[in-house]
């Protein structure tokens, strides 16, 4: 099995809070019931998806303001909560006050872009100014000078009994420091760098030209270019987000102690009756096909889900020339699971796979 220089020090998880329109109540208390035991199993960090108008999660921050009642240690954050449905003034109050209750255990995620199916929703979302909205990195830069205590007004003092000021309150020290950015692209890992941000991986990426194969940034997993034939896809998928952490490292003024986490979905199966084996198997294969080739006009690369035992997911994630660049991860669960297996799938992750890859409960500095 190949070695990787960076043992894994974090373990987390992510998930997308699925409820049914009929019992949306139901759903959420699942979700808040999967970070307790998260907690109970030792895991560092659970991160909830954002989900507008779908029967997800869409406020993932009010839900980890609950978690964070029900829990002590494990932290909270969200991958990624999409910036052009939020207002970053009202985003920065809500992060302060959940981090605060939390006790700093808050890390928010989030990313630019103008919200999907924005033909559809501009109407409701933004009725008088959908043409003047910018949903670019200037209004994730809005949220960090927020987050980080600038001047929010130009007024500050006492009118009667009320008393203002100039910066977001509650300000909450530290929490800039657990902001993190979801990228996919070149372009976005190097301005998460340039900013200082921690990076968020997933198991997207967008192909962008590059060393070809035999280069040595082409990574172990390398057999061929950004720009590959589709049966290389996968394969070129860790190359591509390989050279993205590289990128922002390189610009982050942490260097190489810039924190980045990887989110690909891998379900093991240890512990898994023949019949959730089946159904985990047949998840992946059933999304494979996307694996195989660019999507989209952006000729988007989906990393495959990885089923199997923790040893064979171990040797996988040691090959994966991504894997290989972070010590943190947080693996997605499949969306449309029941209760009963993301309980197997997160036992299995906390007792074997991650000790596999290196991870304990003890393991030094994972606070």
């Amino acid at each position: 099995m190949p070695t990787t220089p960076r043992p894994l020090r974090r373990l987390g998880f992510l998930t997308i809070g699925l409820f049914d329109e009929a019992d949306p109540r139901r759903g959420h208390e699942s979700t808040l019931d999967l970070i307790t035991l998260g907690e109970q199993l030792g895991f560092d960090s659970a991160w909830l998806r954002h989900r507008h108008l779908q029967y997800g999660i869409s406020s993932p921050v009010a839900v980890l303001a609950a978690a964070s009642q029900r829990t002590s240690r494990i932290h909270l954050g969200t991958a990624v909560t999409p910036l052009g449905w939020e207002n970053p003034l009202r985003l920065a109050e809500d992060l302060a006050t959940v981090d605060l209750l939390s006790g700093g255990r808050l890390n928010p995620g989030f990313s630019a872009g103008p919200p999907t199916h924005w033909e559809h929703v501009r109407d409701a979302l933004y009725p008088d100014t959908a043409d003047r909205e910018e949903f670019g990195h200037r209004r994730a830069e809005r949220l960090l000078a927020l987050v980080r205590g600038e001047d929010a007004s130009d007024f500050a003092g006492t009118e009667g009994i009320e008393v203002y000021s100039r910066r977001v309150q509650p300000h909450s020290p530290g929490l800039a420091d657990r902001l993190w950015y979801g990228a996919g692209s070149l372009r976005s890992a190097r301005w998460a760098g340039e900013h200082g941000l921690n990076l968020l991986t997933s198991s997207v990426v967008k192909p962008e030209p590059g060393p070809g194969p035999g280069s040595a940034d082409a990574g172990s997993a390398a057999v061929g270019s950004a720009d590959a034939e589709p049966a290389t896809a996968a394969a070129d998928f860790a190359v591509i987000q390989a050279r993205q952490i590289r990128a922002f490292r390189a610009l982050h003024p942490d260097g190489e102690r810039a924190r980045v986490s990887q989110g690909l979905v891998v379900i093991p199966t240890d512990s898994a009756t023949p019949e959730q084996r089946a159904k985990y198997r047949a998840y992946a294969q059933a999304r494979a096909p996307r694996t195989l080739a660019p999507q989209g006009p952006a000729g988007l690369l989906f990393a495959p889900d990885l089923v199997g035992s923790s040893a064979e997911l171990a040797e996988r994630l040691h090959a994966h020339a991504g894997f290989r660049e972070v010590d943190e991860v947080a693996f997605a669960l499949p969306f449309t699971f029941e209760p009963e297996d993301y309980v197997q799938i997160l036992t299995d992750l906390a007792t074997r796979l991650g000790p596999a890859l290196g991870w304990s409960r003890s393991t030094p500095g994972r606070d």
